[in-house]
């Protein structure tokens, strides 16, 4: 099966939001609604330096979602693209819908004259990290929160 990747259009939301719901699911964490609206409302604003692809199989139906955001870093003169969200349909998954996603945020960067593009995972998520040591490199830091 190949699936088609463009970026999400305001008219893809009811789409998008199960597969958003998955994701939080997944991740064990909710979203209130009104940071979600908040969210799609970025994604869709010019001025707004973030992204929402979606991947569509053949059938049309959005299988797999991603989002980045491109920031400026103190390490490197170009952009750097965080890729911030993937989530990929269970029975999507181990097609290449998520090797799929990733290399259209990497396009996307290039093509915004970006120098690097990351992402974190938990450390638990055996499955993406599978995928993710194949396709990319390890950057051996450690993330650390504190709520403000």
């Amino acid at each position: 099966m190949t699936v088609e990747i463009r970026p999400l259009r305001p008219s893809d939301r009811a789409a998008w939001e199960p597969l958003w719901a998955g994701y939080q699911r997944f991740y064990e964490v909710a979203i209130p609604s009104d940071t979600t609206d908040l969210t799609w409302g970025r994604f869709h604003d010019p001025v707004e330096e973030m992204y929402a692809l979606g991947a569509f199989d053949d059938g049309n139906r959005l299988v797999g979602i991603v989002h980045a955001i491109f920031h400026r870093s103190t390490w490197l003169p170009k952009w750097t693209c965080y890729l911030q969200d993937l989530y990929v349909d269970d029975t999507q998954r181990g097609l290449g819908t998520g090797a799929a996603l990733i290399e259209a945020v990497a396009d996307l960067a290039r093509k915004n004259g970006a120098g690097r593009l990351y992402w974190m995972t938990h450390e638990t998520n055996a499955t993406a990290r599978r995928l993710y040591d194949h396709i990319a490199e390890r950057s051996g830091f450690i993330q650390y929160r504190k709520a403000l």
